[in-house]
């Protein structure tokens, strides 16, 4: 079994204390924040640490850690704090979810979070510091690089590369040989349907309020099928 220490104490931190709690091969024994952000020094009924003293009251060669933020700032704070654990000496786990499915030839890098329902199909390469939430699908022969972020239900179809710092919001759709350009932001919803170039954001059109009640539409809809 692992001992484990989260950093952040975000809702993020929350979740993936809930997914490791429940997996045998680890346990989670603190949480470790920047000393300038420490508020409190229990969270979840665990303590909290400086991340300035983390290798002192738990040393790397006993310990691994894991990132718990998700998307923010494009997924460059996690990047960075990711990049500093490795500078104190310390493993990052993966951690992958029993109830995926994942074909046997699939690469997977380290501080990944791969949630209940994902599906990866074959010759895929997962990076680094890359958060797949429940019920992503992502396609045969696709690329994922390092720091992505991929929400529930999002679909990424074959043959995609995704680039560095890229962020799809649920339910998007990127189809097929595509290149997703680094640090893209696909909203929720969208369909994607050809390539794009850097720092691109795309929306999907919001709901429309439509000039008529629920009740009314109903009678409507009644009266054309009788």
């Amino acid at each position: 079994m692992d001992k484990v220490i989260l950093f952040g104490t975000t809702e993020g931190a929350r979740l993936f204390l809930f997914a490791l709690q429940d997996d045998p091969n680890y346990e989670v024994v603190a949480f470790t924040v920047d000393k300038q952000y420490l508020t409190e020094e229990t969270f979840c009924g665990l303590p909290v640490v400086p991340f300035e003293d983390v290798t002192t009251l738990y040393p790397p060669d006993e310990y691994k850690m894991f990132v718990a933020i998700l998307s923010n700032d494009m997924n460059k704070l996690r990047a960075k704090k990711y990049a500093e654990v490795k500078e104190k000496g310390y493993s990052l786990i993966t951690y992958i979810h029993p109830q995926s499915i994942i074909a046997s030839d699939v690469t997977i890098g380290e501080n990944c979070y791969i949630s209940e329902g994902v599906i990866l199909r074959p010759d895929l390469k997962i990076g680094n510091d890359v958060i797949l939430m429940a019920g992503v699908f992502i396609g045969h022969s696709s690329i994922i690089h390092d720091h992505c972020y991929v929400a529930s239900r999002a679909v990424v179809m074959g043959a995609v590369i995704l680039e560095s710092f890229c962020s799809i919001g649920p339910n998007a759709t990127v189809m097929e040989d595509l290149t997703i350009a680094q640090e893209c932001l696909v909203g929720g919803g969208c369909v994607i349907q050809k390539s794009t170039k850097e720092r691109e954001v795309y929306r999907a059109n919001p709901a429309t309020l439509l000039p008529l009640t629920s009740d009314q539409l109903s009678k409507l809809v009644f009266r054309r099928r009788r």
